[in-house]
């Protein structure tokens, strides 16, 4: 995408301000937010690129990016956080850590540790 991003004079975020319908040259004016991934620079948007068409596999990414393992993981932790989803996988091992704590203290049993992760996984 060759969408700029960022005000050439102060770097703040651009404001999409007119809309128009390259068919009938209806126009709608307003405020409109680029959406999230359009921002992205293009080192992230080349990452993200390359973790979608290696649908997650960090081995793949890492043959693709010619980067070790630690500097892909790295790299897409730091992007997730950008996104606003490192929380998002933040919570995900805090629950999965518990269902583990429960198990150990006799609180649950081994099924339902296993349903409980498998849930986490849906």
């Amino acid at each position: 995408m060759n969408i700029p991003n960022k005000c050439p004079s102060c770097q703040g975020r651009i404001l999409v301000t007119e809309l128009s319908c390259g068919d009938c040259k209806t126009s709608i004016k307003g405020g409109f937010e680029l959406p999230e991934l359009a921002c992205l620079n293009e080192e992230d948007d080349r990452l993200l690129k390359v973790f979608l068409s290696a649908r997650g596999n960090i081995k793949e990414m890492e043959r693709c990016l010619n980067l070790s393992y630690p500097t892909v993981k790295a790299r897409l932790d730091a992007l997730f956080g950008r996104l606003g989803l490192g929380q998002l996988q933040s919570e995900t091992k805090r629950s999965r850590l518990e269902t583990v704590e429960k198990l150990e203290r006799g609180e649950i049993t081994a099924q339902e540790a296993i349903d409980r992760l498998k849930k986490l996984e849906g």
